[in-house]
């Protein structure tokens, strides 16, 4: 599975952007699909997952309230997109693939990786 993430630029704090990742696999709606990030210096997080068939997300607290995760599987894409934006929200952001959707905040779980996408909010 190869995993492409897109939209990522400059923004100011207070601004919005919408990340795209495609994905080349046929049965894309088998895949939990998830966000992650990491700062420089800093560890990769979780910021959010969605299930094989969409419907319920899950968010890390950070980001809870101003960023939405959503998929079209008609299109083999997952979007991530965020309002509000902060400073301390600038961050290499990758896509990833599960075959399963179980400790979905954990990157181990994730079995295929996007190349990254930069998002940096200016204060």
């Amino acid at each position: 599975v190869q995993l492409q993430a897109f939209g990522g630029g400059l923004v100011q704090a207070g601004g919005s952007l919408r990340l795209s990742c495609v994905a080349s696999e046929r049965t894309f709606n088998n895949l939990a699909m998830g966000w992650f990030r990491q700062a420089p210096g800093k560890e990769r997080e979780f910021v959010a997952a969605v299930r094989r068939t969409g419907g319920t997300a899950e968010y890390s607290d950070s980001v809870k309230g101003r960023f939405t995760i959503s998929r079209d599987n008609a299109k083999n894409t997952v979007y991530l997109q965020m309002n509000s934006l902060k400073p301390e929200d600038t961050a290499l952001y990758y896509c990833a693939a599960a075959r399963r959707f179980s400790i979905w905040y954990s990157p181990l779980e994730y079995n295929y990786w996007g190349q990254g996408t930069l998002v940096t909010v200016s204060s």
